[in-house]
């Protein structure tokens, strides 16, 4: 039987949202398997979904820029939220998402580019940014999308100037229509990523290992109703089907008419300009999501919970 340590305690409730206690005894009955305790959780309707990426911990600013049918996002974090409303800074986030949108999105290439307007690498630049202002910093991860044919739209969600701001968006649509009314769309779209943050595009680019996770957490649920096994198998694929609603971009509602799928408004408009659309690409990217951050305002309460 595995350890239950506080710190087992605090991860799973922060990742379920679930109850000090409930946590507690989902990981009692799942020796300390933290995915297995989150699926637990879930089964007995204590959680309502497994968040995908932790609470956010870091600061710093999100860039975005797209320019026909390019586009490029990078990510650089600071310790502080002062530091995003500083300009030298802002400046050199947007200087760094047009090496991005230049060489591409490998950061090594990025990190070694001359800084624009300067000779010294982005790399130096930014140590050198970090002596200036105080604050340890870090380029963290970048992004370009690029079609043939077709546009990459961008949107900035609370931007604090353009371009810059906590969540960015890039869309890339592949059509041969009218750019102007494809920009309009792929805004829409990207309005649309920025609310609901869709994990795949299609349900056929969807991580076969999260269907197989939910598929196996609803079977669960459908069990303990008592069901028959037929009848359990199309309750399942039912849920199923309501799970891609709420993951999957095409799949989902969309915000703007609130009516339409989001494959379905995308047809309307091909069917406007005169030519098939296509969603190939779909960046999403929020400041500090993925970062551990210490929150020593649990520990009583944890530690409380386990002993």
């Amino acid at each position: 039987m595995a350890a239950i340590t506080a710190a087992l305690v605090k991860e799973l409730r922060i990742k379920s949202g679930a109850g000090m206690m409930d946590c507690k005894k989902a990981l009692t009955e799942t020796d300390g398997d933290i995915d297995a305790a989150i699926d637990w959780l879930r089964t007995k309707g204590l959680a309502t979904a497994a968040k995908k990426s932790g609470r956010v911990a870091a600061e710093g600013l999100v860039a975005v820029v797209a320019d026909g049918n390019s586009g490029a996002v990078v990510e650089v974090n600071a310790e502080t939220d002062f530091v995003g409303r500083n300009e030298d800074f802002q400046n050199l986030v947007s200087g760094i998402a047009a090496v991005a949108m230049d060489k591409g999105d490998d950061l090594e290439t990025i990190k070694s580019t001359p800084f624009p307007g300067g000779s010294d690498t982005v790399e130096e630049t930014l140590t050198k940014a970090i002596a200036t202002i105080g604050e340890n910093m870090n380029l963290r991860r970048a992004e370009k999308l690029s079609v043939d044919q077709g546009v990459v739209a961008s949107y900035m969600h609370n931007a604090v100037t353009s371009g810059l701001g906590k969540i960015g968006i890039l869309v890339a649509l592949k059509s041969e229509g009218d750019a102007a009314a494809l920009s309009a769309l792929g805004k829409q779209i990207a309005m649309h990523v920025a609310a609901t943050s869709p994990q795949s595009i299609s349900v056929a680019d969807l991580d076969p290992a999260a269907i197989d996770r939910e598929r196996a957490v609803l079977s669960q649920q459908a069990r303990e109703s008592g069901k028959p096994e037929e009848i359990i198998e199309k309750m399942v694929e039912g849920r199923l089907s309501k799970f891609y609603k709420e993951v999957v971009l095409l799949e989902q509602t969309f915000v703007v008419d609130g009516e339409n799928s989001v494959k379905k408004a995308i047809e309307l408009v091909a069917k406007e300009i005169g030519s098939p659309i296509e969603v190939v690409g779909m960046s999403r990217y929020a400041v500090g999501e993925g970062i551990e951050k210490e929150e020593t305002d649990f520990a009583a309460e944890v530690a409380a919970a386990v002993s």
